[in-house]
This record gives C-alpha cells, structure tokens and sequence, in this order.
C-alpha cells in the first residue's frame, strides 16, 4: 500500500492512503492520526489500512485529488535517521581520489552516521540554501522504515521489521565537508534537511522487485532536463538492509519510525551515471585531473525518482529547484 500525509493543523499532518497511481487519496486519521501513529501501531493497524489500500483502489471509498502542494513529506518528523554508505564502488572512489586506502574493516562491518530527522522536506519543496559557495549536493538514495526493532536484533531476523520503504534526496553541502572531518567527530553543517519521496510504499507493493533484502529497481536522476544517473539500486550493494538494522540496533533498540538509508547509489559500471554531483567529480578528476561539473546553484531543478518495469515510479518523483536565500 501507498502511504502519504496531506498538510493539516497539526506540524506532523494527517495520515492518508493514496490509490496505486497516486492520483487520489482517503483520509486514514480514523485509523492512525499520522504516520508516526501507524508505525508506532503497526501490528495493529497496518491490516486496516491495508484493507482501505484496497478499496481505494477498487472505488468502494469516497477519495479526493492528490496535489502534491498539499502534501508534507510522508514523515515530516522522525525520530531517527540513519544513515549507511554500503555502496562500495561509491567509496571507494572516494579514497582513491584523495591517495587513501579502503579500511579493511568496511568489507565486513557497515559505514553509517546519525543524520538529521527533526525535519524532513517534501518532495517539491524548494532547497534553500544561504550560500552557493557551500558545494551543494543533491544524495539520491533509498530508505526503509522499521516498526520496532530491540537491541541485538540479528541479521536473520531484522528484515522482518521493515515496514515501509521510500526515496530520499540526501542533501550535502560538500564544501563544508573538509573542515567537519578534521574534527573526528561526525556531521553538523554539511548535512542540512532532506527530502522524501511523496509517498512511503510498503515492501509487499513492490513484489519482485524487493527481495533478499534489496530494493531492484534503477535511480533515475535528472540535472536541469538531463539525465544524470541510472544506477542499479540492487547492484553492488555490499550489504543489506537487514544487515544495516543489524548493526544499527547492536548497542540499542531503533523507535518505531527509525529511517535507515543506505548511501547514494553507485555501480563499478560508470557508464550507468552517478546518483550526486561529488561522485561525478571526482571521477572527472581521476580521468582529466580536475572537476568541471559544478555543484547546485541558483535555479537548477534536480529530479529523482525509481520506475519499475512498467515504467511508473512507485515512490512518486522528489523534484526540487535550488533557490538562493537573499
């Protein structure tokens, strides 16, 4: 089923059902009052929502037309955002185009940091930035989202506790980057809010194109009208999602809502693009021995989505244009 929140009173907004094409919608409030109440509820709420999910989709509910200004990000606030860089080929190129060697240690245990959660943006929310000079980056990635999850969750069970999966414009500001790093003691400003897809889609919805763990599906990204990136979300994936809430919940229990990423999406096969701006760089700088791509700057429109084999995107289409804060 297809999951969203329309914009209402309240800072969190109201839960809603959407229909398979993401034309219309139901309100879902008599069931959970916003998304955070479903996943807080899940067990006991999801086979009801699942239930209006199908009469949406069958015209037994009374519906109303989807406007993607009237909606918030499907959870405009969490709890939790973690996030993983598991695609290898991503990071390695990153080490090597500074001279540095991969740590033997990624191979066997993932990377992940604690990203901002408090606010996450809507999918044709502007990306204001104050100064372009800050290397602005757009990340295209997939989450999950997990109900529950207790500490020393294992590998084989953790799985299990994904609820809901979506698309997230993992917003960076590389130029900061540098100087955060020098301190050893993780992210503040080079992370800013980020961006969800319009609606959270539950992992059964996706049939054959999630399975073992991994979403199969291509990240679509479009620069300013051209296409970007095509990568292969399934494709070199070091590890999986229940590996990434296996570790993520080692020391501690995740809240239900915990958002786990997996790092922008990158294949050793270049030709299939880059999923951000940095990737494309520094591969510019390992073939000509400087970048020439520029990072966002004032009016550029980036667009992300994921079609599947039909060629309709799931997740509905992050579309986002970059506006300089006077």
């Amino acid at each position: 089923m297809k999951l969203a929140t329309i914009k209402s009173t309240h800072k969190d907004g109201t839960l809603v059902i959407t229909n398979k094409e993401m034309t219309h919608y139901t309100p879902a409030e008599h069931l959970a009052a916003t998304m955070q109440h479903a996943f807080d509820n899940w067990d006991a709420v999801a086979p009801a929502l699942l239930e209006l999910y199908s009469q949406i989709n069958t015209g037994q509910v009374e519906t109303f037309p989807l406007k993607q200004g009237d909606l918030l990000a499907p959870l405009p606030r969490g709890f939790q955002f973690l996030d993983g860089s598991v695609y290898l080929s991503h990071v390695e190129l990153t080490r090597k185009s500074r001279g540095a060697e991969m740590p033997p240690n990624l191979y066997h245990d993932p990377l992940m940091y604690q990203g901002t959660a408090d606010h996450f943006m809507a999918a044709h929310d502007p990306i204001e930035i104050a100064n372009t000079d800050w290397g602005l980056d757009f990340e295209a990635e997939v989450v999950v989202v997990t109900n529950h999850v207790p500490q020393g969750v294992t590998v084989e069970d953790a799985g299990k506790h994904v609820v809901a999966l979506g698309l997230i414009n993992d917003i960076s500001l590389r130029a900061l980057a540098k100087e955060e790093l020098l301190k050893g003691f993780g992210f503040i400003h080079v992370k800013p809010h980020n961006t969800l897809s319009p609606v959270f889609v539950t992992p059964d919805e996706l049939g054959d194109a999630w399975h073992e763990n991994k979403l199969h599906l291509p990240m679509h990204c479009t620069l300013n009208g051209e296409l970007f990136g095509k990568c292969e979300a399934g494709e070199d994936m070091y590890f999986d999602y229940a590996q990434l809430i296996h570790h993520a919940a080692k020391t501690r229990p995740l809240h239900a809502g915990t958002v786990i990423g997996a790092g922008t999406i990158s294949n050793h096969d270049r030709s299939k693009g880059s999923s951000c701006i940095v990737e494309r760089r520094m591969l510019e700088t390992l073939e000509h021995g400087e970048a020439k791509t520029p990072f966002l700057n004032d009016g550029d429109i980036i667009r992300i989505e994921m079609p599947d084999s039909t060629g309709t995107s799931p997740f509905g289409v992050i579309e986002q244009k970059v506006v300089a804060k006077k």
